[in-house]
């Protein structure tokens, strides 16, 4: 029985954030060998095995041949050798420059056959290396040998300069280039590689006896990419990876509309294209994904000015300065096209490989954000500025949601998604059932491992998961409507259009096929086999890799067959090596004497006597001697001797024989299962997708809801903008209006910010102090609009928000030297972009403008500027210290002038934070010097110069007192809570005695306080669920069961937080909670005490009744007529 000796791996890597990608096309299968099973049973175009043949070399007609097709050869790898030169002269480090100087830049392995080992003839490994490599002749190959992975010639160079590999044979100068790495290390040197934008070809050889003289066959067992991991042999694996996002090529363009993107993902065979692109956000798209090639179309070159100096001041400069510090290729034709033959040549595809296009058109929807916005509100980490992801969600939800959520914000959606979306966090708000856990799993892991039939039963346990999880939305009646309203934003997220009914059914059947195969979590009815006289140790290694990972039943004859030959083994150690065993103990030598026991060699997979000087002086036919009569050396599987103290039997040699290939045949079969399992989930790929897609979804918008929640922030009304100017319409679409606007990184639930009224109908042109917070009020304006655009809640106490087509912000410039480009040439760069993209429906926000240059014309220029934002209609807000842009004769229409307030305290000026009408001149920059810690010597010169230049005689009512009036939160609302879990007969009964219990026992509690009758409504959180948002912030008492049969009674303002708490003790995991919520910690501490106290009474019994004993909460004759505690 042949087995596979390569290890698992997986690498990790970067990830893509265009969700709309991950969707299977349909196309021929692609299969790779995880084991060598019959030809028959796999792609004979995937599998490339060479064999050993005789070198003719007597015969000059195929001399001439080899000859001449060695010549075409060469002309037709010229491209790829030029392409390996290049990687060549970019390695740095002494070690990969010695290995250089011995390389020959006339094959694709760079291999010199002058040098000891260097050859290249027919039937040598190096022969087959470049067999391989001609199939893929841009990635680094590293083919197994023995117990190495090894790589030679142009592949040796990389592995030492990017994987920190040293060369075989040190730095000898005799032989070719040659470096690899040991097994174990495989995973480590393919993430190495694939970091640094390698593509990786791994080739292993067919482990098993061989004939005398002969070479292994070797067969590519698969690829690394960026983004992409080796995935070979995961199937064997008893635990889950993690797996990168799939890394994209990606190919730009200039069109008529402005600049276009195609996105290609070769792990889902699916391309995307996007047209109408600013510069900047294209450079937004560029920083913040990680692809693994990038192509530049020659349009490119040619910018709207006509010249072919992309280089040049203006339109394109930005982008260059992007991709100049980038490795592109250039490409020219049909920019769709290109791309997709460039990825076929680029992954060694079959030009029949087809993919498809997952592009969702989508009118009116909002231009993707410019670096500027994306940057200075967080979402692109900024030094300095507070990341807005941080805020959205808990510190907890990270991954998948989180990436979800971010590229939701990079790419704000259409105004019928983000209105779906609100209705989604709207419901989620107010639910009062508990909620699954949300199993997410990438869709290009799906995709990846059940057409590779590498999943093995911890993948499908959590393919299970998700599909019964959905299953749950569907059958709760609250969530139900919450799935129906999901369907939309998964459409638009990946690209595939499935109704609800379809998706149950399906999810249904999927369910049942894999609970019907896999032995799912908590069932363990596979037992590891155990005798006395055998180590424990070695059943477990050998049955632990195939036990448990399908049902029984379905390879019966597979178990017994395993069962016997243990038994035999156990039978056959017993009368070997236990009668010389007990001789042994039985022989009262003093120290030195025999030694001899029974035990597990874990490097041979064997059970073996070991023992010394246990053979008798003279043999008396005493008992053992027999045995010991028997005994031999112990052999290793290459027929050398293990050691001196190592002994068997024949007897033993053959029931372990016979033992493991029981074994191997056992795990063969549930192998094979699986990956029958793999085939036939294939064909119901794009539900999987969709179903893990729309739980990303769910856990995403679940988490925010819940954050929003107890950061008390609000759901905007959202108004649809539109194009018609039709009467009476067209000023409310252009309104926004906010009350006690908060900036985003401040906790308005810890009331330490400072609340702002916005209500804006036109243009501001805003003045206020250094450190008044104007660019803090901007950056928080931006970040509400965008948040409501796209769905969310914000950070207010009220919002009307326009669906803007445009969400522009512009804060300060940095120079770029490496452009040659000064900090005002930035910002006039950005400033063209935005006043050409801006439209009556779109929102500006620029900060300080014109402050880069001399003050007249810098003065003159952001009139000019203002003056056009007016006349486009748009809403925003423009803030300047240039005061001199009030004497100058604008033409505004709409424009309003505001300021940030001040306050005179003990005759200076204190900024109040606060938006107030009218025109700030005083910009408090000799007080913020001097609060920074400037010398006392140089503000008393500033003020000297300042008063002989521009003193002026300043009228003090200028300066007003704003006194702030901050409205307490408003008080979390009572919901109704009910318990609706589906769990075992056993358990229901069970939770339903304790809340009837618990019902009685709070009843007659408040009744006593009460004229009228309350109620308590439970609600019961199952194992995998999680209490609902309602929760947050709200006083609540629970019950938990323990492992150890035993009630646990508490109470909390964060039952989230305390059911995680408690699931992360050991045992407690799949712990479920009985809770209900009631008004107030007092009331809650009054309950918890009143069940700890009279739940034993009851005839449960409780690991905490020591709490109950020193508690007296609510002795006072308070009023529970307000009261109403629901389920």
């Amino acid at each position: 029985m042949y087995r596979s000796a390569a290890k698992s791996v997986a690498v990790s890597g970067h990830r893509w954030r265009s969700m709309s990608l991950l969707v299977r096309c349909p196309l021929p299968r692609r299969h790779f060998i995880s084991y060598p099973p019959s030809i028959n049973t796999r792609n004979p175009k995937q599998i490339y095995r060479f064999k050993d043949r005789k070198t003719l070399t007597t015969n000059i007609k195929a001399t001439k041949r080899s000859k001449e097709s060695k010549n075409v050869y060469k002309e037709k790898d010229h491209p790829h050798v030029i392409w390996w030169k290049e990687k060549m002269q970019m390695c740095r480090k002494t070690s990969s420059m010695h290995l250089i100087n011995r390389l020959t830049y006339s094959n694709l392995l760079g291999l010199d056959d002058n040098l000891r080992n260097g050859s290249a003839k027919e039937g040598t490994l190096n022969w087959e290396l470049l067999k391989f490599k001609s199939k893929f002749p841009r990635e680094v190959l590293l083919c197994r040998v023995g117990e190495f992975y090894e790589a030679v010639g142009f592949d040796a160079c990389i592995l030492v300069e990017y994987a920190g590999l040293n060369p075989f044979c040190g730095l000898r100068s005799d032989g070719v280039p040659k470096a690899g790495c040991p097994i174990m290390n495989l995973r480590q040197t393919l993430d190495d590689l694939t970091r640094n934008g390698f593509s990786v070809c791994i080739v292993e050889e067919i482990q098993g006896p061989t004939k005398a003289r002969s070479r292994k066959s070797r067969f590519i067992s698969g690829h690394a990419h960026p983004g992409s991991p080796y995935v070979f042999g995961l199937v064997e694996d008893d635990h889950d990876l993690e797996f990168p996002e799939p890394m994209p090529v990606i190919g730009l363009s200039r069109s008529a509309k402005g600049y276009c993107t195609v996105s290609v993902l070769e792990t889902m065979k699916t391309y995307s294209l996007e047209d109408g692109l600013t510069e900047e956000a294209v450079v937004t798209k560029l920083r913040t994904c990680h692809y693994h090639h990038l192509f530049l179309h020659k349009s490119l070159k040619n910018n709207s000015s006509g010249t072919a100096r992309w280089t040049e001041f203006g339109e394109g400069g930005l982008l260059w300065g992007e991709c100049n510090g980038r490795h592109f290729e250039w490409i020219e034709g049909d920019i769709v096209n290109e791309i997709l033959f460039k990825v076929k040549e680029l992954y060694g595809l079959d030009d029949d490989v087809s993919f498809r296009n997952v592009t969702i058109p989508s009118e009116n929807k909002p231009h993707p954000l410019h670096l500027g916005t994306a940057s200075q509100i967080g979402i692109i980490p900024t030094e300095g500025v507070p990341l807005l992801l941080k805020v959205l969600l808990p510190s907890n939800c990270t991954g998948l949601p989180a990436l979800y959520i971010r590229d939701l914000l990079l790419n704000p959606p259409a105004y019928a998604t983000a209105s779906t979306i609100q209705a989604i966090c709207k419901l989620m708000s107010y639910i009062s059932c508990s909620i699954p856990e949300f199993t997410c799993i990438a869709p290009s892991k799906l995709v990846k491992l059940l057409e590779l039939r590498e999943a093995n039963h911890v993948e499908f346990c959590k393919i299970k998961s998700a599909l019964d999880e959905t299953l749950q939305l569907h059958r709760n009646s609250e969530l139900n409507e919450i799935l129906n309203l999901l369907v939309y934003p998964t459409w638009v997220a990946t690209g595939l259009k499935i109704d609800v009914e379809l998706l149950v059914n399906k999810c249904e059947s999927i369910s049942r096929t894999i609970g019907d195969l896999i032995s799912l979590y908590g069932e363990n009815d596979q037992k590891m086999s155990s005798y006395v006289n055998i180590p424990s140790e070695f059943f477990e290694d050998m049955e632990s890799s195939w036990k448990n990972r399908v049902k029984k039943i379905h390879l019966k004859e597979a178990y017994e067959e395993v069962d016997k030959a243990a038994e035999s083994l156990s039978l056959a150690v017993t009368e070997d090596f236990l009668p010389i065993v007990c001789r042994i103990k039985a022989t009262t030598a003093p120290l030195g004497g025999p030694k001899g026991e029974i035990l597990y060699a874990r490097e041979h997979k064997a059970i073996w006597f070991k023992g010394k000087r246990f053979a008798p002086a003279i043999w008396a036919d005493t008992p053992g001697e027999k045995q010991i009569k028997q005994l031999q050396p112990s052999i290793d599987s290459k027929g050398r001797k293990v050691g001196e103290e190592w002994f068997t039997t024949v007897k033993v040699e053959d029931a372990l024989t016979r033992y493991h290939e029981a074994g191997a045949k056992a795990k063969s079969m549930v192998l094979e299962l699986l990956r029958g399992l793999s085939t036939e989930l294939q064909d119901e790929i794009n539900i999987l997708v969709f179903a893990s897609m729309l739980l990303v979804i769910a856990k995403a918008l679940f988490a925010h809801v819940s954050e929003g929640r107890r950061r008390k922030w609000v759901f905007p009304t959202l108004i649809q903008s539109q194009r018609s100017e039709e009467k009476g319409q067209v000023n409310r679409n252009r309104e926004m209006k906010i009350t006690g606007l908060s900036p985003y990184w401040f906790d308005t639930a810890e009331g330490s910010a400072v609340l702002n009224n916005i209500d804006m109908k036109s243009m501001f042109l805003l003045t206020g102090p250094n450190g008044g917070g104007k660019s803090s009020l901007l950056r928080s304006i931006s970040a509400a609009a965008l948040l409501g655009v796209c769905g969310f809640m914000v950070p207010a106490e009220s919002a009307l928000i326009p669906h803007f087509d445009a969400i522009m912000l512009h804060v300060k410039s940095y120079d770029s030297p490496a452009d040659g480009k000064s900090s005002f040439q930035i910002e006039m760069s950005e400033m063209r972009s935005i006043v050409t993209r801006a439209t009556s429906q779109s929102l500006v926000l620029v900060d300080e403008i014109c402050r880069g240059t001399e003050t007249a014309k810098g003065t003159c220029i952001a009139g000019s500027i203002i003056e056009t934002l007016d006349s486009v209609g748009c809403l925003g807000v423009v803030s300047t210290h240039l005061h001199d842009i009030f004497n100058l004769p604008l033409t505004t229409k709409n424009t309003v002038y505001k300021a940030m307030g001040s306050d005179l305290v003990n005759g200076k000026a204190k900024p109040t934070w606060k938006l107030i009408d009218g025109i700030c001149r005083e910009s408090l920059a000799f007080e913020t010097a001097q609060k920074e810690g400037v010398p006392e010597a140089i503000i008393q010169r500033a003020e000297h110069l300042y008063n002989s230049v521009y003193k002026r005689d300043l009228n003090s009512e200028t300066w007003k007192g704003f006194h702030e009036v901050c409205n307490q939160p408003a008080s979390i609302q009572e919901v109704t809570v009910s318990s609706a879990n589906e769990i075992t007969n056993h358990m229901e009964k069970f939770w339903k005695d304790v809340e009837d219990v618990v019902c009685i026992i709070c009843h007659k509690k408040l009744n006593e306080f009460s004229k009228t009758k309350t109620m308590v409504r439970c609600v019961l959180v199952g194992p995998r669920e999680q209490p609902p948002p309602s929760t947050i912030g709200a006083s609540s008492v629970y019950v938990i069961l323990r492992p150890d049969k035993k009630l646990y009674v508490g109470e909390t303002d964060s039952l989230q937080c305390r059911v995680r708490a408690h699931r992360s003790k050991k045992d407690m995991q799949n712990a479920s909670f009985l809770y209900f919520l009631v008004p107030g910690k007092s009331v809650a501490c009054q309950l918890e005490t009143l069940l700890i106290n009279q739940l034993p009474n009851h005839g449960f019994k409780l690991t905490n009744v020591a709490d109950g004993q020193h508690r007296n909460f609510g002795t006072s004759d308070m009023s529970l007529e307000s009261l109403n505690l629901h389920r």
